[in-house]
């Protein structure tokens, strides 16, 4: 399957891996922010955020609602380590680690092109580098699912198949 989310990298520091996205939506930074920064947005690609005080220092609690390779879900309490309303929200959360959404307007090539927005990601992990090619054909995914979400369309949890992700992480091992 053709992805329209372009390929992460990790880069390792030793002991913690960084995994970046540089991303492209044709929706404004309001749009993205509220689905990048918002309980009810977060829940439509990502998990579920409660507690969630959008503000600097303010608690977290993501509650990923896909089940990981063994059936599990992944529930990672933490802080908003970072806040800048629409353009920055950054959240360090026990097993991500440093997980950062920057947003940046993206005027449109063209005179008839619309607004968009540049999405920058990070994510910062104690992790071995096996582990981060986990996390990036997961955030992958999930990428893939902010776009459907940003479409209109909602990811449906009960539906949520292992084949999307195995299959792009088998890609990012190929690639390494």
């Amino acid at each position: 399957m053709e992805s329209p989310i372009p390929y992460g990298t990790v880069v390792s520091g030793g002991e913690t891996q960084t995994i970046s996205f540089a991303l492209r939506f044709p929706q404004p930074v309001e749009e993205v922010w509220a689905a990048v920064a918002t309980p009810g947005g977060l829940a439509c690609w990502l998990a579920a955020a409660a507690p969630f005080e959008q503000r600097q220092g303010g608690e977290i609690t993501l509650r990923w609602l896909d089940p990981d390779e063994h059936g599990a879900a992944t529930v990672a309490p933490g802080r908003v380590t970072g806040w800048g309303p629409s353009r920055l929200a950054e959240y360090t959360v026990d097993a991500h680690g440093r997980i950062r959404f920057e947003l940046i307007a993206d005027p449109g090539r063209a005179a008839d092109d619309a607004s968009g927005t540049r999405l920058r990601f990070t994510n910062e992990l104690a992790a071995p580098y096996s582990a981060a090619l986990r996390h990036l054909a997961g955030w992958h995914q999930h990428f893939e699912c902010l776009a459907e979400a940003l479409s209109g369309r909602s990811a449906d949890w009960r539906a949520w198949n292992l084949e999307r992700w195995r299959a792009l992480h088998g890609a990012y091992e190929r690639a390494r």
